[in-house]
This record gives structure tokens, C-alpha cells and sequence, in this order.
């Protein structure tokens, strides 16, 4: 019986040595989505249900944002009243500040939005008693 297992095994890893010729000929696909696409409204309304969950915990949060961020955009401002309310339950300022900074580093070069963001939040900000990055001094570091 053992010879059986060991003949076997052998020439399974005989078979698994050989050299196999590839044939790496060039495949026309095509990627074709027939799934609905989602619009800007879905998809502001979709992160503000996220954020707004009420058993949301720290860790749910940290990776909204991180998803959030990842995505080839500057959140809108009431996605980002909805995170620095979720951080306001959680009682994460560190969270808060993080979005903070997160949103003007993805802003990158358009120096006009991140002034734009912190203006409509601002009234969110001061009702949560979360100050900015700027405020704190923790931009010039």
C-alpha cells in the first residue's frame, strides 16, 4: 500500500518539474459591466448611511475612511459631516483630525477646495468642537 502511495506521489512530482510549454498568444477581451452604474447621489447617500450607522465602531470607521479615500475623489461635505459626527459618538477626536488631514492631502494641488470643505463644515465643526488641523498648528509639521 505504501508503494502504491509513494509511486503515485513520485511521479505526481515528476509531472509538477517538467517544463511546460507556455503559449502566451495575445486574448481580445473585452470588459463589459451590465451592472447599474451609480450615480453621485447613490453614492454620497450610500457613505452617508455608512457613517450614520448607530452601532458603528472605531474600526468600521477607520475603514470607510481608508475605502473612501482610496477612491479617485474629494468626499463631498456631507459625507464628511456624517464621518465627524460618527467620530463625535465614538468620542475620536483623533479620527476627526485624521479626516481632516486625509481630505486636504487628497485635495492635493487644487488649493481651492480644502478651503472650500473646512467652510461647510465649519458650522459642523464648531456644534462638535472639533477644530482644524490649522487651528491646532499641526499643519506645519
Amino acid at each position: 500500500m505504501f508503494r502504491a502511495v509513494f509511486r503515485l506521489s513520485a511521479s505526481g512530482a515528476r509531472s509538477l518539474t517538467r517544463s511546460r510549454p507556455c503559449y502566451s498568444a495575445p486574448l481580445a477581451s473585452r470588459c463589459y459591466s451590465h451592472g447599474k452604474v451609480e450615480t453621485d447621489e447613490e453614492f454620497d447617500s450610500r457613505w452617508v448611511t455608512y457613517f450614520s450607522k448607530p452601532d458603528l465602531d472605531a474600526w468600521e470607521l477607520r475603514k470607510g475612511m481608508n475605502t473612501l479615500i482610496g477612491y479617485d475623489l474629494v468626499p463631498e461635505p456631507k459625507i464628511l459631516d456624517s464621518a465627524l459626527r460618527a467620530c463625535r459618538r465614538l468620542n475620536d477626536l483623533a479620527s476627526a483630525i485624521r479626516i481632516l488631514e486625509a481630505v486636504k492631502d487628497k485635495a492635493g494641488p487644487h488649493k481651492d477646495i480644502y478651503p472650500y470643505l473646512i467652510q461647510e463644515l465649519k458650522p459642523t465643526l464648531t456644534e462638535l468642537g472639533i477644530s482644524t488641523p490649522e487651528e491646532l498648528g499641526i499643519d506645519k509639521l
